[in-house]
C-alpha cells in the first residue's frame, strides 16, 4: 500500500471518527434528557428497534444485503456487543447522576486503559514517559471524582468502568477488523441491544424494585411506562444517531491507523461542555477544569507516543523493493 494510499485511508477513517463522535454526543445529551422520565432499558429498547429498523432499510442494502449476516466469529460478535451493552448502560447511569462533562472527561480514561491491556494481555511494552502519562490521567480523575471527600458519589465511578469495557471493546474491533465488515460489527451490536435491555425490561420493567434514591438507581429501576409524544423524535433520534455511529465508529478504525483516529474522537469534550452550558445549565466546576485537562493531555499524549512508536518501527522494518 502506497502512502498516497494510507493518507487517503487515514483520512477518511478520521472523517469517520468525527461523524461517529457527533453522532455519539447527541446519543449522550439524549439519554440524560430522558433519564429522568423513563428506564434506562426502555430507552435503551426503542433505541435499538429504531436504529435495527434504519440499518434493515438503509445500511444492510447498501453493504451487500443479507451477507452483512454472515460471520465466523459469532461468539466474538457477541462478547463485543454484551461489551457495547454494558459500556453503554454505565456511562447513561452516570450521565444520569454527573454532569455530562464530567462523565465525558471520566470515560476518556479509555487510551491509558487500553494501553494498560496491552501490557497485561498482549506482552507490550510500555516506557518510562507513556506510564507518567497514565498516572497523570489518573490523577485527572482523581481530581474529578474526588474520592474521600463528601463530593464523592459512587456513580463517578460508571463512566471508568464503562471506559474500561470501552478499551475491550477497542482490542476486540482490532482483532476481527480485518475479516469483519462494519456493517456486520454494527448489526451484531443492535441484535445484542435489542437482546439485552428487553431481557432488562422483563426483569426490571415491573418497577418492583425502583427507588429515588440515587438518580442512576432509579434511571436503571424505573418501570416501563408510555412515551410521551414530545419525546418520540428524542428516541428516534437517539436509534438513528446511535446506529450511525456504531457504523462509523467500526469503519474509522477499520480504515485508519488508530493513533491517527483516536484524537479525533476527542471532540466530544468541547461538545460535551457545550451541551452542559446550552442543554442543562451547567459549567464544569473549577477543579474539574483540571481534571479533564490531564485526561484529555495524558491521552493525546498516549496516542501521540503509539503514532511515534508506529512509524519508528516502520522505519526498520525491511522494505520490500
Amino acid at each position: 500500500m502506497t502512502s498516497a494510499t494510507v493518507q487517503r485511508s487515514n483520512l477518511t477513517g478520521a472523517l469517520y471518527a468525527l461523524v461517529a463522535v457527533m453522532c455519539f454526543s447527541l446519543n449522550d445529551v439524549g439519554i440524560k434528557f430522558l433519564s429522568d422520565r423513563y428506564a434506562l432499558h426502555q430507552v435503551i429498547f426503542i433505541r435499538s428497534t429504531v436504529g435495527t429498523l434504519l440499518f434493515l432499510a438503509v445500511i444492510m442494502p447498501l453493504s451487500g444485503g443479507l451477507k452483512v449476516m454472515r460471520t465466523r466469529r459469532l461468539k466474538v460478535h457477541l462478547v463485543r456487543g454484551l461489551c457495547v451493552v454494558f459500556a453503554n448502560m454505565c456511562l447513561f447511569l452516570g450521565l444520569a447522576a454527573m454532569p455530562i462533562a464530567d462523565a465525558v472527561a471520566v470515560f476518556f480514561i479509555s487510551p491509558l486503559v487500553i494501553t494498560v491491556f496491552s501490557v497485561v494481555f498482549l506482552g507490550e511494552t510500555v516506557g518510562a514517559r507513556r506510564w507518567a502519562a497514565i498516572a497523570v490521567g489518573f490523577v485527572g480523575v482523581l481530581v474529578i471524582v474526588k474520592p474521600g471527600t463528601s463530593a464523592f458519589q459512587v456513580a463517578s465511578l460508571l463512566p471508568m468502568l464503562a471506559a474500561t469495557l470501552y478499551a475491550v471493546i477497542h482490542i476486540l474491533a482490532r482483532k476481527i477488523g480485518g475479516t469483519e465488515s462494519a456493517a456486520t460489527m454494527a448489526f451484531y451490536i443492535q441484535l445484542t441491544f435489542i437482546i439485552a435491555s428487553a431481557g432488562f425490561g422483563l426483569t426490571l420493567g415491573h418497577g418492583a424494585y425502583a427507588t429515588d434514591a440515587h438518580p442512576s438507581l432509579s434511571f436503571l429501576l424505573r418501570a416501563w411506562g408510555p412515551v410521551m409524544a414530545d419525546d418520540w423524535p428524542i428516541l428516534i433520534m437517539l436509534g438513528v444517531s446511535g446506529v450511525l455511529g456504531g457504523f462509523f465508529i467500526s469503519q474509522a478504525y477499520r480504515l485508519s491507523e488508530a493513533a491517527f483516529a483516536a484524537p479525533f474522537e476527542y471532540v466530544a469534550m468541547p461538545m460535551a461542555i457545550i451541551w452542559g452550558v446550552t442543554v442543562f445549565g451547567t459549567w464544569p466546576a473549577p477543579t474539574a477544569w483540571i481534571g479533564i485537562a490531564l485526561i484529555i493531555g495524558s491521552g493525546l499524549y498516549l496516542l501521540w507516543r503509539e503514532s511515534v512508536q508506529d512509524d519508528t518501527l516502520a522505519g526498520k522494518a525491511p522494505r520490500r523493493r
